[in-house]
Formats: structure tokens, sequence, C-alpha cells
């Protein structure tokens, strides 16, 4: 499924950085959920990034040139904010459209970069979460909008989906966190995807 142009323009910008920076990266969220699921309204891109917080200024410097502007008070510290949120907000000036853009930490956003699959979106190469780590990601946030996003991706890719690799991942997620209704909550979409 292609993304609407502005959204593709958005992405083509991301893309061009990304390869000149050798930054690894994906796309996830609800431009995600238009990959693996079902389609449903959006008006932000959320990606998550590789970039080294020391050489921050000049990532945005790369960013601005390809037509992106910060979404912060001029008076504000973007660095400051980077490294309390963990986001860099951004705007596509072109389109208008928000790009949150997560700085990747260490442990399972190292592993959904490597799981990322290439995706062609519109003539645009673009790393997407994978479908199974969207999944768990969707579970964790688990907001209304995010379980029938999940419910979604159920039903579309049911037969493709690697079901223990997700339940992999939010054990990992409940351990991490100390938490064990994570898991559950997936055996219900699953029931509720299935019926």
């Amino acid at each position: 499924m292609s993304p609407a142009r502005p959204n593709r323009e958005v992405l083509a910008a991301v893309a061009e950085v990304m390869r000149s920076r050798q930054t690894r990266w994906y796309l996830f969220g609800a431009q995600a959920v238009l990959v693996w699921g079902r389609p449903r309204t959006t008006v932000d891109v959320d990606i998550t990034a590789e970039v080294d917080l020391d050489d921050l200024r000049s990532f945005v410097t790369a960013m601005e040139r390809a037509g992106f502007q910060l979404r912060v008070p001029a008076s504000g510290n973007f660095e400051e904010l980077v490294a309390r949120t963990r986001v860099l907000p951004l705007v596509h000036v072109a389109t208008g459209i928000p790009l949150d853009l997560v700085v990747a930490g260490p442990g399972l956003e190292e592993q959904f970069l490597e799981r990322a699959v290439d995706v062609d979106l519109g003539g645009v190469s673009v790393p997407v979460i994978s479908p199974e780590d969207l999944i768990a990601a969707k579970i964790l946030a688990n907001r209304g909008k995010d379980l029938e996003d999940v419910r979604g991706i159920l039903q579309e890719r049911s037969s493709s989906l690697d079901l223990e690799r997700i339940r992999y991942t939010l054990s990992v997620i409940e351990n991490a966190l100390g938490r064990s209704d994570l898991t559950p909550v997936l055996d219900s979409e699953l029931a509720r995807a299935r019926s």
C-alpha cells in the first residue's frame, strides 16, 4: 500500500538524509499500520533512528537542508529536550506534516532496527518496523486505537506472522517492566481477530 503523496514526500526526504549519513532507521506508528494492517487516518510520521546525541546538531542541520524544521520554541533548547524525551520533533515544511523522530536506545529498539523490512512506498525504499514488532509495540501502548491496529494487522497478516516472536518480545518487555499483562492482551486480540 502506498501512503498519500505528502507522506511519500516526507519519507523520501527522510530516506535521503538517512542514506547520506548511513543512519539505520525504521518507520513505525500509523504509517507502518498502513503497510501491515488496515488503512486509517493519520496526520504525522513516526520514525526511530540511530542518532548520536553527541552529533545531534549536525543531524538537525542535515534534516533542515532536506526541508524539515524543528517544532520547538525558538528559545527552547532542542538538545535538552531530546536528551530528556529521546524524541526530536520536526515538521516537513513543504507539506506541513509533523515528523516525530525517536532516538533509538539499546536493547529492543536495536533488535527492531535489525528486523525492519525494506518496503517500496510509492517509489521510495523505506525500512518499516516488522509486523511482529509493531504488534508488540502497539500492545505495550495499549490505547484503543493501538488495539484496533493490532486486530487489523492480525487479520491482514495472520498466515505470515511469527506469533512466537511476538510472544517472546512481549515476555522480554514484561520482564523488563515487571509486568505480566501484555501476553494476555495478545491472546485476547488473537481470539477477537479470529472471530
